[in-house]
């Protein structure tokens, strides 16, 4: 049985009293019950008037004693009293009496902090919000209503005339779409091709240290039965055979799940994702789990830091780094990844890749590592163009019975919007060719600004994502994890200070989001508006309310400080299509009606393009690449691992 005692009242209690022997040192208590005790105990006596004047002088002394440990534990109490009142100023709560503020810490003793450990034994004795979802559910929704179950799967055209290129480089660049084709008509194999995605992730690993684990066995497996399958004639769709990666904090069994962390480094969950499971029934073929930040945050791991593949000199920015910079280079087809500030948007657009950060809810996030359920945390693919990202979204939407904020969102079939019944607004720092591609064939392009008065945007995402994120990691915190986090100007101080975030206040910060998606609803009298992807403004807000937006490559230009002689290195230029929740169908057809008439999305980094003074693999890590493989980077760069094998080749 647990015992909750019940709040107190004003008067004094039983309680209090002990809570004010608690306060006193234990050598003054022990004194006074003492002193206490003989008092009591000691039979009367006749006394003569010389005993009754000594007995009266004792008694005096007695009492000047007894005075001076009321004294003392009277100092002892007004100095627990001073404190408590000095660190409310940290809650700017500090405007209570004395007398309150004792009231207070009596309350928090006797009610507040037995029913903190109570709750913590039973939701928080592990990490990572895997289980116990809060029930306090952000709807995404801005009104609209739920789609019936049975969602109807999106309409798109396969493609004819598609062959199979001669070389590995090509095959590893073409779009979902192509390589479906490819094996929908056997000319190549599920197995083949997973070969040659996985020859890619260790070629290029070491440079880009975008790969946590290898999923080999299991990608062997799966790409076996995608091809008996067919020949039994047997296509389950477009994703029957393409090898993919997932970020690593979604779950698959029998392989780690580190969430990027040292503290997590041997993790492995007996659980299968939800969107893992979707992937798998549609019968793509996992090969890779691919780098997260740490916990989440940002593009430092326990193994290194990822890359950029349009400029290894810089990293790729984001927690879904090793997602981005791994479809970037052609070592996957596509990935899965994940935001919640920023994880999608920023990654897609530094490594020059399409992007979706979907409606919150549309898919699943059970047997995923947790940030914030209700900032929406959201789960979305990185792609080579708008159409394949329909096609994994398609793919991976419904409603997961595990994850309480899951919905089946109704989206339409992106694939049969008329984009010419569109009225599209672009704000001042949108990228003004896509407007005029997309003015070209008929949509209606206005100007546009998205207005509200709410002027807290960043702090109300702050409060919510690290308060909800430290209810995930209350148990990593306090065994002191923190103290080996790998980047300890991230995570370990926004989760301190979210110590001091009252939950009134917290409160208050999803009333005023709540003031903020009003005032974003009326404004938004378009259909979608187009505009920077990276605006750290436009970020928050845009998690903050729930708005989709893909992410479009739209060109490039010349890098900062070029490397002498020449480099075809290049910083990616590209911008947001964003849509109310609910449409992302909206942005996906507006993004594929550019990609139709441009090509920026399908130009390759030049990954090749390393100097002597670029990234070299670090004596003893894991992540070189295979040293008896001729093709490898390593022996073309004379790397200290390559040329401590070259003797043994010989043999």
């Amino acid at each position: 049985m647990i015992y909750i005692p019940k709040p107190h009242s004003r008067s004094m209690s039983p309680g209090c009293n002990a809570m004010c022997r608690r306060a006193l040192p234990r050598r003054v208590v022990s004194v006074a019950l003492i002193l206490l005790t003989v008092a009591l105990c000691s039979p009367p006596t006749r006394r003569s008037p010389a005993a009754a004047e000594a007995a009266g002088h004792h008694f005096a002394m007695d009492n000047r004693q007894t005075l001076q440990v009321e004294d003392t534990a009277s100092e002892e109490n007004d100095t627990e009293i001073s404190i408590v009142k000095d660190a409310l100023k940290y809650f700017d709560a500090d405007f209570f009496n004395d007398s309150k503020v004792k009231e207070m810490m009596k309350g928090a003793k006797e009610f507040n902090l037995p029913m903190f450990r109570v709750n913590r034994r039973l939701v928080a004795f592990e990490d990572g919000g895997l289980h116990n979802p809060s029930v306090l559910v952000f709807n995404s929704s801005w009104g609209s209503k739920e789609a019936p179950h049975n969602n109807r799967k999106f309409n798109y055209s396969p493609l004819s005339g598609i062959k199979r290129p001669s070389s590995e480089e090509d095959i590893a660049f073409m779009s979902v779409l192509e390589l479906g084709e490819l094996i929908r008509t056997k000319q190549i194999t599920s197995c083949e091709l997973t070969d040659i995605f996985l020859r890619r992730l260790r070629r290029y690993n070491h440079v880009l240290e975008a790969v946590i684990s290898f999923t080999e066995d299991l990608a062997h497996s799966q790409a076996t039965k995608a091809d008996e399958l067919l020949a039994q004639g047997t296509y389950l769709g477009p994703l029957h055979g393409i090898p993919y990666g997932l970020k690593d904090i979604i779950a698959v069994p029998h392989y780690k799940t580190t969430w990027g962390s040292k503290t997590f480094e041997d993790q492995i969950l007996d659980i299968e994702a939800w969107v893992y499971k979707r992937l798998k029934s549609a019968g793509a073929v996992l090969v890779a789990k691919l780098v997260s930040g740490s916990l989440a945050y940002d593009d430092i791991w326990f193994g290194g830091r990822t890359r950029n593949p349009w400029n290894i000199a810089e990293f790729s920015t984001g927690s879904s780094a090793g997602p981005a910079a791994s479809t970037s280079a052609g070592m996957v087809p596509f990935a899965i990844g994940s935001e919640t500030a920023g994880s999608i948007t920023y990654p897609a657009a530094r490594c020059g890749i399409t992007g979706l950060r979907p409606t919150f809810g549309t898919v699943g996030r059970s047997g995923v590592m947790s940030i914030s359920e209700s900032l929406v945390d959201k789960l979305g693919p990185f792609c080579r163009s708008a159409a394949d990202c329909a096609l994994i979204i398609d793919a991976i939407r419904g409603k997961d019975p595990d994850d309480p904020s899951s919905r089946n969102v109704a989206l339409e079939d992106p694939f049969q919007v008329d984009i010419q019944k569109l009225t599209v607004g672009y704000l001042e720092d949108a990228e003004m060719e896509v407007v005029y591609v997309l003015s070209s064939k008929g949509v209606n392009c206005v100007p546009f600004k998205l207005n509200y008065t709410v002027e807290s945007v960043q702090a109300i995402l702050n409060f919510t994502m690290d308060v909800d994120m430290l209810s995930h990691f209350d148990k990593w915190q306090r065994s002191g994890h923190d103290d080996e986090y790998e980047a300890q100007d991230q995570w370990p101080v926004e989760l301190r200070r979210a110590r001091l975030i009252p939950a009134v206040d917290y409160l208050q910060a999803q009333r005023v989001r709540g003031k903020l998606i009003k005032e974003v609803c009326g404004s938004f009298t378009v259909d979608a508006f187009i505009g920077n992807a990276t605006d750290w403004e436009r970020v928050c807000l845009g998690n903050l309310v729930g708005m989709p937006v893909i992410v479009v490559p739209t060109g490039f230009k010349s890098i900062e400080d070029p490397p002498k002689g020449g480099t075809r290195r290049r910083t990616t230029i590209t911008t947001g299509i964003y849509a109310p929740p609910d449409h992302d169908h909206i942005a996906l057809a507006l993004a594929m009606a550019y990609q139709s008439a441009t090509n920026h999305h399908k130009q390759r980094p030049p990954i090749d393009d390393l100097g002597p003074n670029d990234v070299v693999p670090t004596p003893g890590t894991s992540l070189c690449c295979d040293p008896f493989d001729n093709s490898c980077l390593c022996f073309q760069r004379g790397c200290w691992l390559a040329e401590s094998f070259k003797s043994l080749r010989k043999f």
